[in-house]
């Protein structure tokens, strides 16, 4: 059973999103609890690869409200679980000129917290503005045939 708790909407807009891998985080303390009442945002995070490792950067988990002092900082770097392979592979495609790696989701599945990651490539501003355009063009569209 997969529960999604937050989505990078900003993502999607900024990024062509290419390729998606299922990834594990590793928390501390009560993060988890803090992720099961929905407190995350990743606007603005994305992943690097450091050392045979890939972190999740400027992810934030806001604080368990009935934790104690020992509450881990909410904008700290977040170790995330793949298999070599897997991170070899995201660092030949990230090597490559104009992608990066961004989480779109995290979610629950079978009480594991889990990452989706994707390789991504950054839209030009003129993308953005064809995104816009097309979206607002279907919604017309749908509009009208729910108007019909």
């Amino acid at each position: 059973m997969i529960k999604v708790i937050a989505t990078n909407k900003k993502a999607f807009h900024d990024y062509f999103i290419e390729e998606k891998y299922e990834a594990g985080i590793e928390l501390v303390g009560s993060e988890v609890k803090s992720v099961r009442l929905g407190n995350v945002n990743l606007k603005d995070s994305f992943a690097i690869i450091k050392g045979g490792e890939i972190f999740l950067i400027n992810a934030h988990i806001a604080p368990y409200n009935k934790g104690s002092y020992f509450n881990p900082q909410s904008k700290r770097d977040r170790r995330l679980l793949l298999h070599k392979q897997e991170i070899n592979r995201l660092r030949g495609r990230v090597e490559k000129k104009g992608y990066t790696l961004v989480p779109t989701k995290i979610y629950f599945k079978d009480n594991l917290v889990k990452v989706e990651l994707a390789v991504a490539k950054g839209k030009e501003l003129h993308d953005k503005r064809q995104a816009l355009k097309e979206k607002a063009l279907n919604r017309e569209i749908e509009r009208s045939i729910k108007d019909y």
